[in-house]
C-alpha cells in the first residue's frame, strides 16, 4: 500500500509541472502583434493624408490605437498568455474594421 502511495506521489509530481506551465508566445507572435499595431497607425495616418477620413475620425482611431498598443505594454510585463494574445488580436481586427468603415462613408466625420 505504501509503494501504491509513493508511485502515485511520483506520478502526480512528474506530471503536475508540465500541466502548470504556462503558455508563452514565441518570439515571431510578439513580433506580429507589434508589426500589427504599427501597421494601424500607419493606415490611420495614410488615410488622413488622403483625406479619406477627417481630423477627427483620425484623432479617434488614433485613440484606439494607442489603447491597443498601452494594453499590449501591459499584457508583455510578464508575458502574453493565450487569452492576452486573442484579445489583442480582436483589437487589431476590430480597429481595421473601423478604419475600413470610417474611409467608407465619405462624410468626413465620426460615427
Amino acid at each position: 500500500m505504501r509503494n501504491l502511495l509513493l508511485a502515485l506521489a511520483l506520478s502526480a509530481a512528474t506530471v503536475t509541472p508540465a500541466a502548470a506551465q504556462n503558455w508563452r508566445p514565441a518570439a515571431p507572435v510578439r513580433t506580429q502583434i507589434q508589426q500589427d499595431i504599427n501597421q494601424l497607425d500607419r493606415q490611420i495616418a495614410r488615410a488622413q493624408e488622403r483625406r479619406t477620413i477627417s481630423a477627427r475620425e483620425s484623432t479617434s482611431l488614433r485613440r484606439q490605437a494607442l489603447q491597443v498598443r498601452r494594453d499590449y505594454t501591459r499584457y508583455s510585463r510578464n508575458g502574453l498568455t493565450r487569452t492576452e494574445v486573442a484579445a489583442l488580436e480582436r483589437q487589431v481586427n476590430q480597429l481595421r474594421r473601423q478604419i475600413r468603415l470610417e474611409q467608407r462613408d465619405w462624410d468626413g466625420r465620426r460615427g
